[in-house]
């Protein structure tokens, strides 16, 4: 059993953590290179760096409330939205502290120079040996580490509000003029380089773990520490703008100490390099701790090695997670130049915050029961859109380094975690929980749309070879589904050659009357208005459409027969149809069935297509028949997944007069489990796709292949609007709900055993009334199911 991280941290010693993290390179060493950028507009900079990182932390604070937890920012981004994003952003993450971690220890040496007359070839071995020490004091313990970030910021804060209120007093208005010198581009580029300043906001969540009473002091030390930092970055800048002459500070790695020489004199100018030395050294120490508790906390979920997750038996830290980060830390300090540093540190967490505040609006839109945060975070969701787009306009301010670091880190994310964590993980983020809900309500909206809207005028097409049957089946199809006060058009076209004229054939014959007998004789009964007419034409397929635009109808439905690569309709595939229809169309395959007992409608999870659960609904209440859903999800779905898809059936048999069934099976062949789910129930409708004829060849049309293995007749519905949804809500359908069109040849899988099934609906399928061999989910119109 893995051990767990003493819970030692207070208020004082949180708060300090992430002070500790900010109050170092961020106001010691980078205020002269950002000026370089924005001029004296920096001081604005700073401040609107802070804003935009707000939002950030007040989601960080309600989620680390909720997930008190080890990994802070790869945590909540993997709990939120998968595995595949918290890889990116644990890598994201801990490549931004390391990196500004780096950055603090070259500051450090730079303001070393003050008081040491150092070789600069040195100055990377000092750096390097301070990394070493401040890797000790984290691997002996937290506690010790809470306390000495504790009395190094106590002493920064105290000498920085020192520095403000003597330093206030020398600033030279002038130095402000003209304020956005290098215009508002400067000053966007300037935020972007300097958001890394509050990059210490990650750390209290990253020790959430060790955190006492972690609902109370998390989010008063993560608000509370941005937003004394926002007012100490302002202040402290403002006077070092004010004091300093631009060609001083520009390209400068002490610009406090340069600005306290310039008011103060070389005794002020010691003090702030001794201040900043321990600031800095503190930042350093606090990217060190937090840093090295993502490795930990993506070893516990299986997307890192076990060996950064094990606990040191002595001192209580993950010893291995410390000193990989140490290493990673001391290479960059060799190697890598400041500038660039600095740069990818924020690039990274800019990234890293956009999705954070990506993640809450995951959680509060999921419903899942363990999310119960005791902060909640105002403003909700405005506050965090306004954080992600604030990110994104940052990010492309940056210059292109900063973007290939941020694209870097996506594309080592993803290779990581196909290589290395997919298999070894089967979680998901409570982003596919809410979309999925969301998918679900909208499916619901369309679903009620399309029952409610009337089919007031329907078309049915047939030909000279459509058997009496199948016209009378098409026939009672169309009754069914038309508005009690509607018409139903039963129209019989004629084809007849280009080079023979149409009033020579215009003469009604037997056929047709037969035609009309047939049609009267099978809606007698109808509570409809039927016109019976007959079409002579060069072209079936166009007058179907001329009519279907002269009558306005409301759905045109017809009969369908297998071609060589598609099924056809007058001589024209199923897609021509559904691509130029201005109505819902519909397709039946006859086989027979008078009058169906069972209609199924054979679905992926949510229901796309409204329409056929509409005509499914209004052919089994024509008939008396009970109508039955059945859906097919992979074999390792989570139970919140299914959960989802029977909420939508729920609701679905509550607004349903009449029975209501379904069956949810658990499968690796999803085109094989619906086939079987159908059986031998009399009708089967299903919607369809339209493809190329170049896909059909290469893929094969997956409602043919469907309808040519069920026993029953089969009915493809594909509503007005499915040809125009958009491209984006589909692949976020099958994001959410993980359907496939590609079947496999595995065996059936039950979802709770793991046995194999052999297929047949004897040995463990479900049947109608509801009994049950197998995992496989089953509920009636009444909710109860029935499973091992």
């Amino acid at each position: 059993m893995p051990k767990h991280l003493e819970r030692d941290l207070g208020l004082l010693a949180t708060t300090t953590i992430s002070i500790g993290a900010m109050v170092g390179s961020g106001i010691f060493v980078l205020p002269g290179l950002a000026a370089a950028k924005a001029g004296p507009s920096v001081v604005l900079a700073y401040l609107l760096a802070g804003l935009i990182v707000l939002p950030a932390a007040l989601s960080k604070a309600e989620m680390a409330t909720a997930l008190p937890e080890a990994g802070g920012t790869y945590l909540y981004i993997d709990r939120a939205m998968g595995p595949l994003p918290g890889t990116i952003a644990g890598l994201g993450a801990w490549f931004s502290l390391v990196f500004k971690s780096a950055f603090a220890l070259v500051g450090l040496g730079a303001y070393l120079l003050l008081f040491v007359d150092v070789p600069p070839e040195l100055l990377t071995y000092v750096g390097l040996g301070i990394a070493a020490l401040l890797l000790v004091v984290n691997a002996v313990g937290v506690k010790q580490t809470g306390r000495l970030q504790a009395a190094i910021v106590s002493v920064v804060v105290l000498s920085l509000v020192g520095f403000v209120a003597d330093g206030s007093t020398y600033v030279d208005g002038a130095a402000y003029h003209p304020f956005f010198s290098h215009g508002v581009g400067g000053l966007f580029a300037a935020t972007g380089f300097v958001f890394v300043s509050y990059a210490g906001v990650t750390k209290i969540a990253s020790v959430a773990e060790e955190v006492e009473d972690p609902g109370r002091n998390i989010p008063r030390a993560i608000i509370g520490s941005v937003l004394l930092m926002m007012a100490i970055y302002t202040f402290v800048v403002f006077v070092v703008v004010g004091v300093t002459p631009p060609a001083a500070f520009h390209e400068s790695l002490t610009p406090m100490a340069d600005a306290a020489a310039q008011f103060a004199g070389p005794v002020a100018q010691a003090v702030v390099g001794v201040v900043a030395v321990l600031a800095l050294t503190s930042m350093a120490n606090a990217g060190v701790l937090s840093s090295s508790r993502y490795p930990l906390a993506m070893s516990r979920d299986s997307l890192a090695p076990e060996r950064f997750g094990a606990i040191s038996e002595r001192f209580g830290t993950p010893v291995a997670a410390i000193a990989f980060t140490g290493l990673v830390l001391a290479v960059l300090v060799a190697f890598v130049p400041v500038g660039d540093l600095a740069k990818l540190a924020s690039a990274f967490q800019i990234l890293v915050f956009a999705i954070i505040n990506v993640a809450l609006v995951a959680f509060r839109e999921s419903e899942l029961d363990w999310y119960a945060p005791e902060f909640v975070a105002p403003g909700y969701p405005w506050v965090q859109g306004f954080g992600v787009l604030g990110s994104a306009l940052l990010l492309t301010q940056m210059g292109l380094l900063p973007l290939a670091g941020a694209a870097g880190i996506v594309v080592a994310g993803v290779g990581w975690y196909l290589v290395y964590g997919r298999a070894k993980t089967e979680r998901e983020g409570a982003a596919r929980d809410a979309v999925r809900r969301f998918v679900g309500r909208q499916t619901l909206t369309r679903t009620e749309r399309a029952g409610d809207a009337d089919y007031a005028r329907v078309l049915v097409v047939v030909d000279d070879e459509t058997p009496a049957a199948r016209l009378r089946a098409l026939a009672e199809l169309g009754a069914a589904v038309t508005d009690a006060d509607g018409v139903l058009d039963v129209v019989k076209i004629t084809t007849v050659p280009e080079q023979t004229t149409l009033s020579s054939v215009a003469t009604q014959t037997d056929a047709d009357r037969a035609f009309e007998r047939t049609v009267a004789d099978t809606l007698a009964d109808a509570d409809v208005e039927v016109v019976v007419d007959e079409l002579v034409t060069h072209r079936p397929n166009r007058a179907a459409l001329n009519r279907v635009a002269e009558t306005d109808a409301d759905a045109l439905f017809g009969a369908w027969e297998p071609g060589i690569l598609h099924a056809e309709l007058l001589g024209r595939d199923v897609d021509w149809y559904v691509e130029r229809a201005d109505c819902d169309v519909g397709f039946l395959r006859d086989r027979g069935t008078a009058s169906p007992e069972t209609v199924t409608v054979l679905v992926e999870p949510g229901i796309y297509d409204a329409a056929k659960v509409s005509v499914a609904s209004a052919l089994a209440a024509y008939h008396g028949a009970t109508l039955r859903f059945a859906t097919a999800v992979d074999a390792d779905a989570s139970n919140d997944l299914v959960g989802a898809v029977e909420d939508v059936y729920e609701t679905i048999a509550a607004r349903t007069d009449g029975p209501v069934e379904w069956t949810i099976a658990r499968t690796d062949d999803r085109i094989g489990s619906l086939v079987e789910a159908a059986g031998e129930d009399d009708l089967v409708v299903l919607g369809v796709t339209p493809h190329s004829r170049l896909y059909t060849l290469l893929f094969g049309d997956v409602a043919a292949r469907v309808s040519d293995r069920v026993a029953g007749s089969a009915l493809l519905v594909a509503p007005d609007e499915h040809a125009s949804r958009p491209l984006l809500r589909k692949g976020v359908e099958r994001a959410a709900f993980g359907a496939a069109d590609t079947p496999a040849p595995d065996p059936l899988v039950d979802a709770e055993d793991g046995d194999e099934r052999d297929g047949a609906r004897d040995d463990g399928d479900e049947h109608r009334d509801g009994a049950r061999d197998d995992g496989d989910e089953h509920r009636d119109g009444g909710g109860a199911r029935s499973s091992n």
